[in-house]
């Protein structure tokens, strides 16, 4: 999970625990079937496309402008991967997935953010949708989340991502590194790494998550105040945006080791299996964190409850001791005439009168207060 798990995203920002996911936008509905339209917003001026061209002796990073530029890299044995940056220039895009002759279907996916994470054949090609949420390095209280989109081919790999955010920095430093596993073996190994590295994150994103539900738990039992409330119902939406986010991915990730293609190799599928286990343990923890959520809601109703029942005891003790002391005062506030002869009122006439009577009233008070120490009502 937060939502800059709890307010924006990419980034999105709250109080104590976590932060709010905001909600994307999408298309009007009637909408034709492959209609482009991006429903984000422009993160960056405009779309920058990078080369990763490797074999396992060689490497090359390369920032080009024209998809075409990429020819000599994809017509020889090495494997590429082409990381475009930027949804908003719809015409650029074009460009890319007519020269790759992608399915208009997957065209219109790549930029409609709201899709739910996926795994879909297209022929000799497999489309890969999945949602970013890791920790905001920045700001280690504030989340980012952001659509990421892979088209996995023969020998190339297409990434799409709404901005710049280095989230794949990792893997390009493994792929620097001579002699790994990455440069060895063939493009559906990294289509592993970069999900891996992914599903990574969110193991970050739920410990953040998980250190703000013991912060208001700590806070709820010393000082229940109305702003945990709101951290509470924030976390808690922000743990559901999470599990829509992941829950899907299981399917797809098990689609991928069940269904037998070309394009995923046994070898492979051995790794995958990994990313299943780590997707499984995520949606775990997130309903644990759940639970604990909902358990911390309970928790602060509990703690209200007691803080009241505390306050409406003090006030009924109050009330009780008072209630004597009113009615000696009520008695002796009536109007009495001191010649009434034996009806007169006792002690009306003796000059300690008074005191006496506020002496008694005194001693009453001390004496209910005991007793009330004695039962334990205090």
């Amino acid at each position: 999970m937060p939502s800059k798990f709890r307010k924006s995203i990419v980034n999105f920002k709250g109080k104590l625990p976590t932060p709010g996911i905001p909600k994307a936008s999408r298309k009007p509905p009637g909408q034709a079937p492959g209609t482009i339209l991006h429903t984000g917003t422009q993160k960056l001026e405009k779309i920058l496309i990078t080369i990763h061209d490797f074999s396992e002796n060689n490497f090359k990073s390369i920032p080009i402008t024209e998809i075409e530029n990429s020819a000599p890299y994809l017509s020889n044995s090495s494997k590429t991967w082409i990381q475009v940056r930027g949804l908003h220039d719809i015409e650029t895009l074009k460009n890319i997935w007519n020269y790759f002759k992608l399915h208009p279907l997957i065209q219109e996916d790549i930029v409609s953010i709201s899709q739910r994470p996926k795994v879909e054949p297209y022929g000799d090609m497999i489309f890969i949708v999945m949602r970013m949420i890791a920790v905001n390095n920045n700001d280690l209280e504030t989340f980012k989340s952001e659509q990421i989109s892979f088209v996995l081919g023969s020998n190339f790999i297409l990434s799409f991502q709404e901005s710049d955010e280095p989230i794949f920095e990792p893997v390009l430093k493994r792929l620097e590194a001579p002699g790994t596993r990455l440069r060895k073996l063939a493009v559906d190994y990294l289509a592993y790494a970069l999900i891996d590295n992914v599903v990574d994150h969110y193991f970050s994103a739920l410990d953040q998550i998980g250190e703000s539900i013991e912060k208001t738990e700590e806070l709820v039992i010393s000082d229940p105040k109305p702003s945990h409330l709101q951290n509470i119902h924030s976390m808690r939406r922000d743990l559901i945006y999470f599990r829509k986010s992941v829950w899907s991915l299981r399917d797809g990730i098990n689609s991928l080791l069940r269904d037998e293609t070309l394009l995923i190799s046994m070898e492979v599928k051995v790794f995958l299996r990994d990313v299943y286990d780590h997707v499984v343990q995520v949606i775990d923890s997130i309903e644990n964190q759940r639970e604990m959520v909902y358990s911390l809601y309970d928790m602060y109703m509990s703690a209200l409850s007691n803080r009241m029942n505390e306050v409406m005891k003090v006030l009924t003790i109050i009330a009780t001791i008072f209630i004597p002391l009113t009615f000696i005062a009520g008695i002796y506030g009536m109007n009495f005439n001191p010649a009434a002869g034996p009806w007169n009122m006792p002690e009306l006439t003796w000059p300690w009168g008074y005191p006496a009577a506020i002496m008694l009233m005194l001693i009453i008070a001390l004496l209910m207060i005991l007793f009330f120490k004695k039962k334990r009502w205090l």
